[in-house]
């Protein structure tokens, strides 16, 4: 690789003003110390995997493998250009490992057909992500100079193929991270939550990765960008029904967007790419990441451990940080907006916790050192480590509704009206966000929620001033009785940190959300058998909110606010039992629902409250 070549693109990087200094050095560095090669790596069908392989220029010594495998390209392209930085962060560049980026099958540069999420099969013979990394794999230590030992690390897609590395994993392989890993794009991660559609986000990247590609190269499909306005309520209000957004848009173009309208239920298409009941074996050790603030894969991370720990405890860990998607492997993670961390949380991730994770477990050089749960907790903000997750200290701890908009630790006693009420209309929905947006972003995840508490279809309960600290280290679930006019509709809860007023304070009279999280009623007893409510007749609607680490401070409160949309995040429910995907402008009818607040129907949300003696 030419030097100068590369000193002469960093100049011109560095008079355009699109790197920072420390980048342009990081270049420096990369290019003086890394070769690469870019090769095909057959699989055992035939078909050709387009790979870059970043070597050490010190050849003295043997190295062990990182690799990631990705379906959204391993570019830059071209023996001559670098990606900046290789591997996980710069620390890696430092220590020194082979890097290894891969092209999906289907994707970009490689050979074959690309599926979404490819189902794993065990059949003879049969092909999926988990055969085309292990024949990667067995290729790798076979053809080059390596100390023998392979890791795997990904974020979001690339966290589900680390993932999916672990079934029928090669000898070979020690050490992997899933981060954010797509998990179930049913249940909870970023195309539906609860069964109920993420409309934004999935209309916005299924138009683009959906599309089938041209032809083998180095540019994929374009997606859409003719919003027409900076502000997406208002694009997806007037496109009205979801079949409305395909006709005039996609134009069917979306071959994922197409198959996911065909299957409204959690049938074999999402059970079958569910694939965490594949893994029935752990060799590798396993370092799963997520964020609290994660707008895409929340629930990916905390599935994932949770599966992983039953089958191998010892081999397995967490580290949840307060971080958007992906966050965690860039920048200093000291603040996002006006939540002050008071520390630098990503930066003391790469260097203290995911770097010596693969040290250990790929040079033999010490011990990792972690603790099976490792959180930040928000509110508090400390790092925290744990035997176990959630922590073993909790008690879970109902915190009921009442008539006069209270959080109460008992039911309610009986008043006059054992409900409240509120009128939802589908063509007034309730905005996510107060962001003048048409990207879903994540600044929703903490954003105050002020906006949302004066609307009328919108209800509020709230405790009175906290006398001491309320700490929640485990997982949050919503227990409704409701009644509603229609035959189906959206209920969704969000858990709120309430600051008190002080002058000065960027988080004066903040109702700062935690937690939030959408249930389509209609799956309230099975998501693969949809069942009608029956109109006004009291129905039990509980649904998993995902878990939190969080500190309420004394002097605060905690709300809850309870609605029937958020939109565009998700799309809107017609209120009425039908196949939502298939409805009609005209479906989308006004209902009222109503939340019971006492005796055998009293209403509310539980929390994981550590108990005062947890060390």
């Amino acid at each position: 690789m030419r030097l100068h070549l590369m000193l002469a693109l960093t100049g011109l990087i560095l008079s355009l003003g699109l790197r920072a200094q420390n980048t342009a050095q990081d270049s420096v560095y990369v290019y003086a110390h890394y070769t690469k090669q870019e090769i095909y790596i057959p699989m055992r069908d035939g078909k050709k995997l387009y790979t870059a392989i970043y070597t050490p220029r010190d050849t003295a010594k043997s190295y062990p493998i990182m690799m990631m495998r990705t379906p959204y390209s391993i570019a830059p392209y071209g023996e001559q250009n670098f990606r900046i930085p290789i591997g996980p962060s710069m620390e890696f560049v430092k220590e020194k490992f082979i890097f290894v980026y891969q092209d999906v099958r289907g994707k970009y540069k490689s050979e074959g057909d690309f599926i979404a999420n490819r189902p794993y099969t065990d059949t003879p013979g049969a092909v999926n992500e988990s055969t085309d990394t292990y024949d990667t794999i067995d290729w790798l230590v076979k053809q080059l100079k390596s100390n023998g030992n392979v890791g795997i690390w990904g974020i979001s897609s690339p966290g589900m193929y680390a993932s999916m590395s672990l079934i029928d994993s090669h000898p070979a392989l020690r050490a992997v991270s899933p981060q954010a890993p797509v998990t179930d794009w049913f249940l909870g991660d970023d195309r539906h939550h609860n069964g109920a559609f993420m409309l934004m986000g999935s209309f916005s990247f299924l138009s683009s990765f959906g599309k089938k590609r041209d032809s083998i190269g180095s540019k994929g499909p374009a997606g859409f960008s003719n919003y027409g306005t900076d502000q997406a309520y208002s694009f997806f209000l007037k496109a009205g029904a979801l079949a409305n957004l395909n006709q005039q848009y996609l134009k069917g173009e979306s071959i994922l967007w197409n198959e996911m309208m065909s299957h409204p239920n959690y049938d074999d298409y999402w059970t079958s790419r569910a694939y965490l009941s594949r893994i029935r074996e752990l060799k590798p050790q396993v370092l799963v990441v997520g964020g609290w603030f994660d707008q895409e894969d929340l629930y990916g991370p905390l599935k994932t451990y949770q599966a992983l720990q039953k089958i191998a405890p010892d081999r397995v860990k967490l580290v949840m940080g307060p971080w958007y998607h992906g966050s965690w492997s860039r920048g200093s993670g000291r603040q996002l907006d006006s939540l002050d961390f008071g520390q630098n949380t990503a930066s003391y991730y790469r260097k203290e916790i995911e770097l010596p994770f693969f040290v250990s477990h790929l040079k033999g050089q010490g011990k990792d050192g972690l603790a099976a749960a490792t959180v930040f907790v928000t509110g508090e903000n400390n790092w925290s480590s744990h035997r176990t997750w959630p922590v073993e200290e909790v008690r879970s701890q109902p915190l009921f509704f009442t008539t006069d908009r209270k959080l109460s630790l008992k039911p309610a006693p009986k008043s006059a009206s054992p409900y409240v009420s509120y009128i939802s209309d589908p063509n007034k929905p309730v905005p996510y966000t107060r962001e003048k947006t048409v990207l879903r972003g994540f600044k929703y995840m903490y954003e105050d929620q002020f906006f949302a508490a004066q609307r009328p279809d919108v209800l509020v309960f709230e405790t009175e001033v906290l006398e001491q600290d309320v700490k929640l280290m485990g997982n949050i679930q919503a227990n409704l009785f409701v009644r509603s006019t229609g035959s189906d509709a959206d209920f969704v809860v969000k858990l709120i940190d309430v600051h008190p007023y002080k002058k000065g304070d960027k988080l004066s009279d903040c109702q700062c959300l935690i937690r939030g999280e959408v249930m389509r009623a209609k799956y309230r007893k099975s998501f693969a058998h949809p069942e009608a409510m029956k109109p006004n007749r009291i129905e039990e609607v509980r649904f998993d909110m995902q878990d939190a680490a969080h500190v309420f401070k004394k002097g605060h409160k905690i709300m809850v606010q309870i609605q029937s949309s958020w939109f565009p995040l998700v799309d809107r429910n017609p209120q009425q039992f039908m196949n939502i995907y298939e409805a009609a402008d005209k479906d989308f009818k006004t209902q009222e629902h109503r939340i019971y607040c006492q005796g055998q129907y009293a209403s509310f949300i539980s929390l994981p409250i550590v108990t005062s003696h947890e060390n």
